[in-house]
């Protein structure tokens, strides 16, 4: 199984963007999807996660302004981010809960970078 992420890109303060992450590859079952993020000189944080069941959950810096929802159809977790910031700068990732061959595994997906300036 893989996670496929894209994108990110440069956007200016304030402005909008939307990720997407599909998982392929297999006979799999997805359970809980998320977005982590890295910012330049940063440990690693979660974003904003979704349960299978839809139920989501935001880190405080982002609430208002991000948006993360899946079509389970498409295997696919989207982050909708607007009023984008400088801070919001890093390399994004997306995870996924999966079930594959009889256990659940984590997955990451390769990073996406998005960078906010003027």
């Amino acid at each position: 199984v893989q996670l496929q992420a894209s994108g990110g890109g440069l956007v200016q303060p304030g402005g909008s963007l939307r990720l997407s992450c599909a998982a392929s590859g297999g006979t799999f079952r997805i359970y809980a999807m998320g977005w982590y993020r890295q910012g330049p000189g940063k440990q690693r944080e979660l974003v904003a996660v979704i349960a299978s069941g839809g139920r989501t959950n935001y880190t405080d810096s982002v609430k208002g302004r991000f948006t993360i929802s899946r079509d389970n159809a498409k295997n696919t977790v989207y982050l909708q981010m607007n009023s984008l910031r400088p801070e919001d700068t890093a390399v994004y990732y997306c995870n996924a809960d999966i079930w594959v061959a009889g256990k659940i595994e984590g997955y990451w997906g390769q990073g996406t970078e998005l960078t906010v300036s003027s």
